[in-house]
């Protein structure tokens, strides 16, 4: 499988030592339930939202076949189901890129996230160069073809530049198919008030 021989190990690195309340942001087919499985906690409670339907189904039958229990329900990054302060840690993996409005996105995971609270990312960004320019053409056409990606947004600098955060941990990492390179993993601190 292409996601865990390319993401596996950056998976890995967003579920590791998970416990409390975790929220996985845009869950999709549900690529992060066996990692959350392996590393699990006792006491992890994890929810899910993802806005697709059919994306929704195959999470359901992930969870299933990994083991993990999980409440997967509707919702979109820009507006997410739960109360203020309810998760102890928000996953992000490969989700900013197809979130419509990623800043009221970064200030709806602010509002979940109890302070003192992780965001964990996992993200492909735009790159550098004439990279960034070949990204900035493609664009257009990618986005069309990858349900709405964008190859050349700035997430870490949204991520950084958001007054809700402190960063705790940021690393480029060079993995990936050109257009959809650089990835950056990292942890940001939710702020407390």
């Amino acid at each position: 499988m292409p996601d865990r021989f390319l993401f596996g190990p950056h998976r890995e690195y967003l579920a590791a030592d998970l416990s409390g309340r975790v929220l996985d942001l845009g869950a999709g087919n549900g690529a992060m339930f066996p990692y959350v499985a392996d590393a699990a906690d006792d006491d992890l409670e994890y929810h899910a939202i993802e806005p697709d339907p059919h994306m929704r189904r195959r999470a359901v039958r992930n969870a299933n076949r990994s083991g993990l229990e999980v409440e997967i329900r509707d919702g979109r990054g820009e507006s997410i189901p739960y109360g203020d302060d309810s998760f102890d840690v928000v996953i992000s993996g490969l989700v900013f890129c197809t979130i419509a409005d990623p800043d009221a996105a970064m200030d709806e995971v602010a509002r979940v996230l109890r302070p003192g609270g992780e965001l964990r990312f996992l993200e492909h960004v735009r790159n550098d160069g004439w990279r960034a320019r070949a990204q900035d053409r493609l664009n257009p056409l990618w986005e069309r073809a990858a349900a709405g990606c964008q190859l050349n947004r700035e997430t870490i600098e949204r991520f950084v530049g958001h007054d809700a955060f402190d960063a705790l941990e940021i690393e480029r990492l060079e993995i990936g198919l050109f257009p959809a390179t650089p990835i950056v993993r990292g942890r940001l601190r939710r702020r407390s008030e």
